[in-house]
């Protein structure tokens, strides 16, 4: 009679065996990628893509397709390879000061942050002049899935000065790329991809900034400022109260030459999505009545109180108060999910887990909060005192200044100087 055989238990590499592994490994990869840049093609079978859609927020509803962002699974090796492009390109592109300035995506000491810096900033100037804004969010339809490779490779030539063996890279790695789309573990069949570049890929974005830099040029032309991170664009002009519908007609004209443009380039602005502005003082009056829509190509949009600007709530009178409301609400969601399980935790463990959910909510876009009022940032030094006893299993009653200093946590007040300065 055979033995009843055991339970099979995997065993953890050990770490000399796993460098030796990727020892063996590194020679290969090297080769593969120097071949693949030095002969001008990108490896067919890197260029499959298994798409698993995912919920762009956890409030939409799943039944409606527009609510999935197409999120594209690519191979390692197929990252790598992109990976060291991507370096390759961007140091051209800042050497002969190719980016579009307006741009903060994939330029250095640029961020989320610094474009609501400047935008912020140049409408709080405004206000302090006496001045009213208009501030425009466009959102673009499926932007990485309809940009058309003919034009791309044109403008990588002609705008770019890209040509030879990298250029032939280019269009290797753009054409002849297929897919397969995974619901509920069924697969879809393999299809074609005649435009678009992947959306998960590693030069996905930086091609949609060079495919898109002649919009910033075409704004320019109407006398409005813009600021842009990757597809999310933001139009802002600012006039004395008496001339604010002169102003939305230079902002009208604006946005058709931007519809008509992107109708040119295989894009679709997406006016559903598109949210409009109109900032001002509560003591300034309009003489001829306050403006209440915008019309954006043929559709008239209402003027919003409050927007969500790249991650940032901002409001119509320029107040923080919505921003902070609801980061101290995802904040204190974040440290109830993590003190269920905070008895399992070590305290090293419960500081990383608060430092990746709770505090980089507090620090997102902390210098748009230097001179808020002081009530206001004692609700975030709320969530970040509760942050610090739940790390450190203190009482509620006990005295917050020795459990920061114990985990080296600065005071929200001068986490948002410590921002400041660097």
């Amino acid at each position: 009679m055979k033995s009843k055989p055991t339970s099979c238990s995997l065993d953890p590499l050990p770490t000399s065996l796993l460098l030796e592994f990727i020892d063996d490994l590194l020679p290969t990869l090297t080769n593969i990628i120097n071949f693949s840049l030095s002969s001008g093609t990108f490896p067919s079978t890197f260029r499959s893509a298994v798409v698993k859609p995912l919920l762009k927020k956890a409030s939409l509803d799943p039944n409606n397709l527009k609510n999935f962002r197409p999120v594209s699974n690519l191979s390692f090796m197929s990252k790598i390879t992109e990976k060291v492009v991507l370096q390759q390109l961007l140091a051209y592109l800042t050497e002969h000061k190719l980016i579009c300035p307006s741009q903060s995506a994939y330029r250095p000491h640029h961020s989320t942050e610094t474009a609501l810096l400047k935008i912020t900033n140049d409408i709080l100037l405004a206000l302090d002049s006496g001045n009213v804004s208009l501030l425009t969010l466009l959102d673009l339809s499926a932007a990485f899935d309809t940009i058309d490779h003919c034009i791309l490779l044109d403008r990588l030539q002609h705008m770019y000065g890209i040509s030879g063996t990298a250029l032939s890279w280019f269009s290797s790695y753009l054409t002849n790329r297929t897919q397969s789309v995974i619901v509920n573990d069924h697969i879809s069949q393999v299809s074609s991809l005649s435009y678009g570049v992947p959306q998960g890929s590693v030069l996905g974005p930086i091609l949609f900034i060079l495919y898109t830099k002649p919009l910033s040029d075409l704004i320019q032309c109407h006398s409005i400022e813009s600021q842009s991170f990757a597809d999310d664009t933001q139009l802002q002009v600012s006039v004395p109260p008496s001339n604010i519908q002169s102003a939305i007609s230079s902002l009208e004209t604006c946005l058709s030459d931007i519809q008509t443009w992107m109708l040119e380039n295989k894009l679709k602005l997406n006016n559903d999505k598109t949210e409009a502005l109109l900032l001002r003082s509560s003591s300034k009056s309009f003489s001829v009545g306050k403006p209440t829509t915008i019309s954006v190509c043929g559709c008239e949009i209402s003027f919003s109180s409050s927007a969500r600007n790249l991650g940032f709530y901002i409001r119509d009178d320029m107040s923080v108060e919505l921003h902070i409301k609801n980061v101290c609400r995802s904040a204190y969601s974040e440290l109830r999910r993590i003190s269920t399980i905070r008895h399992l935790l070590s305290a090293d463990s419960t500081k990383t887990l608060v430092s990746a959910f709770v505090l980089s909510r507090l620090d997102y876009c902390n210098s748009l909060l230097s001179g808020c009022p002081k009530h206001l940032l004692e609700k975030l030094q709320k969530v970040q005192n509760s942050a610090a006893r739940l790390v450190l299993k203190a009482h509620k009653r006990d005295h917050v200044s020795p459990l920061l200093r114990t985990l080296h946590w600065l005071p929200i007040q001068a986490r948002i100087e410590y921002k400041l300065s660097t």
